[in-house]
């Protein structure tokens, strides 16, 4: 059975600076962002906000989808995230409990 992936946005401020990625774990990956472990372009430029997440059931569409929004205008990456959040909140608030590692421990 095939695993499936997620294309993700991050970003360090509203209509800021942003990071496409790809991963098939998106709650461990973007703990890895947030805690500055994740890509050093992430760390750098403080792009720990989760703007964006889109599900794919299959992780080689997920990829392909990935390396076409990273080409992407600047503007358009903006209208992608402001479709579905269009107040740029961070997702990860919306998903995971304030204080919590992708295990249950709590952050430190």
């Amino acid at each position: 059975m095939a695993k499936g992936g997620w294309v993700y946005i991050m970003a360090n401020r509203y209509r800021g600076a942003t990071y496409v990625g790809v991963t098939s774990d998106l709650i461990r990956r973007v703990w890895q962002h947030r805690k500055g472990k994740g890509s050093m372009h992430v760390r750098d430029f403080d792009k720990t906000r989760l703007a964006y997440a889109e599900r794919h059931e299959e992780i080689v569409p997920a990829i392909a989808r990935e390396k076409l929004v990273k080409k992407w205008r600047r503007e358009w990456k903006f209208a992608l995230i402001e479709a579905d959040n269009p107040d740029w909140l961070d997702l990860w608030d919306q998903w995971h409990p304030a204080g919590e590692a992708p295990n249950g421990d709590v952050q430190r």
